[in-house]
């Protein structure tokens, strides 16, 4: 168990996209400006150190919602392309965590800065995600209306974990993070950046190195961990629904599991027992991170954030 003065100083968190917008709310402006503020309350420890601070977020809830809204009026206004669509969900969840986290701050006499960019992410043209759509987006279906939307709007539907009927898209791998210079730059001054929200948004590069969107929604857990391996961070804090990672999940025998080292996890992970609709691509960015030079990831429950961190709860995956 860590101290505060053990605590890492610079830190990547990643927070899943169900904590800025839950399933259980209707989606109103009201409803997302009170999850901002629970979600600001619970990372405010994190906010008070004196660190170098990255967080990062989902947005497979609200960029859904954004698709489906446009689609069900695209005979009055024109539909916009999916990484259009992409940026939008990270400009509003931004906005909304970065006004949350600093209104948080002033309250507890803070003066801290927190900035929120709007991040291009780039990928492969040739990433075979195109052709196998995998990433859930948008709200629960039943069966039934998961083939009506189907057969009207041509989108693909799958099963999520169980729990019903979404929208599947791609989700290429991220290349390289545009600008990450300025990441880097902001947060060696002090400033919380909010960078890479709902993966980044999606784009491809041709040899002039001129950028173009493309339709696709790319894993957050991904880009966190590419970014923190970038910038040289060597832990990562995953925030999610659970406050461990478990094998055998939804039987008799689950097991938690509190540290771990990378070839255990691997083990795990090639067993089955992390789904690719549910803890998956947490798995997998955890796997990344350290394959990429990381020291320490951490999956936790987003009111756990500072326990997780000082080793009190959490799965820690280690070298």
């Amino acid at each position: 168990m860590r101290t505060l003065n053990d605590v890492p100083r610079r830190l990547v968190v990643a927070i899943g996209g169900n904590a800025v917008h839950p399933e259980d709310i209707r989606g109103t402006s009201q409803e997302q400006k009170s999850v901002a503020q629970i979600t600001a309350e619970a990372l405010l420890p994190l906010a008070q150190l004196d660190n170098e601070l990255v967080i990062t977020h989902g947005n497979g809830p609200v960029v859904g919602k954004i698709m489906m809204r446009q689609m069900l009026t695209m005979n009055r206004i024109p539909p916009m392309d999916m990484d259009i669509c992409v940026a939008h969900s990270q400009g509003g969840i931004g906005y909304l965590l970065m006004q949350a986290i600093e209104n948080a701050l002033r309250e507890q006499g803070n003066q801290r800065h927190v900035a929120s960019l709007l991040t291009q992410v780039e990928v492969d043209k040739d990433d075979p995600a195109f052709k196998n759509p995998t990433k859930f987006v948008g709200p629960f279906f039943s069966e039934d209306e998961a083939r009506k939307i189907s057969d009207e709007l041509n989108w693909a539907m799958r099963e999520d974990s169980g729990r019903g009927w979404r929208h599947v898209v791609p989700s290429p791998k991220p290349k390289h993070v545009c600008d990450i210079s300025l990441v880097d730059a902001l947060v060696k001054r002090g400033t919380i950046v909010i960078a890479g929200g709902g993966g980044g948004v999606p784009v491809v590069r041709d040899a002039k190195g001129v950028r173009t969107g493309v339709p696709a929604v790319i894993d957050k857990d991904l880009t966190s961990a590419h970014i923190a391996n970038v910038l040289g961070i060597e832990e990562l804090l995953i925030l999610t629904a659970v406050p461990r990672v478990a094998v055998n999940f939804g039987k008799p025998n689950k097991r938690e599991l509190d540290q771990v080292n990378l070839e255990e996890i691997k083990a795990y992970h090639r067993e089955g027992h992390f789904p690719p609709g549910s803890m998956g691509p947490k798995v997998d960015a955890a796997i990344r991170f350290l394959e990429g030079g990381g020291k320490r990831a951490i999956i936790s429950h987003l009111d756990c954030a500072m326990a997780a961190l000082r080793g009190e709860t959490g799965t820690h995956v280690v070298q």
